[in-house]
């Protein structure tokens, strides 16, 4: 439905006049069931169909304006925590939109920012839909608020499996349990996610928040969950911040920012990354394919669902029967993504597709990552121009089944995935 007449500049005014307030619900230390923080929640004017955020959001993006009514959500959350007194022995949970990520913010609004940056603790939630909108965006996002201090946080973790996969890529420090975990436990699929989320918690350090939680029964369920942190009307409902918000359970922690540095400008390629700490053979591509395709078939697991990403060279080597594999593929996957000079957007159903340039170091390389909640691979290839018949062009290899290795290469070559309009 489009946005016309006199609502469309109801909204508008809603926006030009940041008419955007912010309520914060309660995170609690579960043990304690003291604060250790807040999540923002935006609402807009009262009384009006925009009251509620979704309304407001889908009425923003019909007028192209969604981005900028993020920004004036978060930073008028930010207003309300510092006039508050919120320091940072409370975090403070912010959520951002996807097609916010490459839109700068308004000059207005950025004086708060940057005091934002100097006096809170901030946690910035993202769904996996920030990473199938916008992969190279969204890391660099993740990595900018790490650069400062704050923390990212995977959201609603359980409302779709293919956020299992997506979580490593991004390595929150706070996983959120969707509030559907609680409320319908005896789902057949729900011990699969929270076993995942509870690998992941173990495997790095982070910590798990249940969302949802509205009785005592939630709340013992959260904690077989393995959740230590808590959200709900248990413990509250959405309202302003008191004054003062001094009291605490000693914040959210936060991991080391040295578990995942920032992406080498420009990004060092798969092929180097896995060579540098692997061995390094050569072989035809007749004798590369079988394992290509057997890793492959590890990122059509339908119980869980994997990442699966891919460099092709040049479009004329994603043959019309690699497209089928792959669409396939793409039916049940997390994320499908393949890479070559020449490729579309949508190089097959379900498949994002990344069009490389001319002299690209990645045109020289042949790469198959796989990364899924357990399961990691990668083939790292880089052609040595020997020439001769298809089957039998040399490459020379390095493959590995190293999980921090895997994940180090599959985040360096998402960064090469953008929306064709921002490439």
């Amino acid at each position: 439905m489009t946005v016309t007449g006199s609502r469309a500049r109801t909204v508008d005014e809603i926006i030009d006049t940041r008419a955007v307030t912010t309520l914060f619900q309660p995170l609690v230390d579960l043990d304690r069931r003291e604060p250790v923080g807040y999540e923002a929640l935006s609402r807009g004017p009262a009384g009006t169909p925009w009251q509620a955020p979704m309304a407001l959001f889908e009425a923003a993006r019909e007028l192209g304006r969604a981005a900028e009514l993020d920004w004036i959500c978060r930073v008028r959350a930010y207003q309300a925590a510092l006039a508050a007194g919120l320091d940072d022995s409370m975090t403070l949970f912010v959520n951002i939109e996807p097609m916010a990520l490459r839109t700068p913010c308004p000059d207005d609004l950025f004086p708060v920012t940057v005091a934002a940056q100097g006096r809170l603790r901030v946690v910035t939630e993202i769904t996996e839909r920030a990473i199938a909108d916008d992969p190279s965006a969204l890391l660099s996002t993740a990595a900018a608020c790490r650069a400062i201090g704050w923390g990212v946080a995977f959201d609603d973790v359980g409302s779709d499996p293919a956020s299992l996969a997506l979580m490593p890529l991004v390595r929150p420090d706070v996983v959120k349990l969707d509030m559907g975990l609680l409320h319908n436990p005896h789902r057949a699929e729900v011990a699969h996610v929270v076993n995942a989320a509870i690998a992941y918690a173990e495997r790095t350090g982070a910590v798990i928040l249940a969302e949802g939680i509205e009785t005592e029964e939630h709340l013992e369920m959260a904690r077989t969950m393995g959740a230590t942190l808590g959200q709900g009307l248990l413990f509250g409902a959405p309202a302003p911040l008191p004054m003062p918000s001094s009291v605490c359970a000693g914040g959210v922690p936060l991991l080391s920012p040295d578990g995942i540095g920032p992406v080498s400008v420009p990004p060092k390629t798969p092929f180097e990354i896995v060579a540098a700490s692997r061995p390094v053979l050569q072989t035809t591509k007749a004798r590369l394919a079988p394992i290509s395709r057997f890793l492959e078939s590890k990122a059509r697991d339908e119980i869980e669902p994997p990442v699966l990403l891919a460099c092709f060279q040049e479009a004329r080597f994603f043959t019309s029967a690699v497209a089928e594999r792959f669409a396939a593929t793409a039916g049940t996957a997390a994320f499908v993504a393949v890479l070559g000079v020449g490729l579309d957007e949508r190089p097959a159903t379900g498949v994002r597709g990344a069009r490389l340039s001319e002299d690209d170091p990645l045109r020289g390389e042949w790469n198959v990552i796989v990364v899924g909640p357990y399961f990691s691979a990668a083939l790292t290839a880089r052609d040595l121009g020997t020439g001769g018949t298809e089957p039998e062009r040399r490459f020379e290899y390095a493959l590995t089944h190293d999980r921090e290795l895997v994940l180090e290469a599959a985040r360096a070559l998402m960064h090469w995935i953008s929306p064709a309009e921002a490439a």
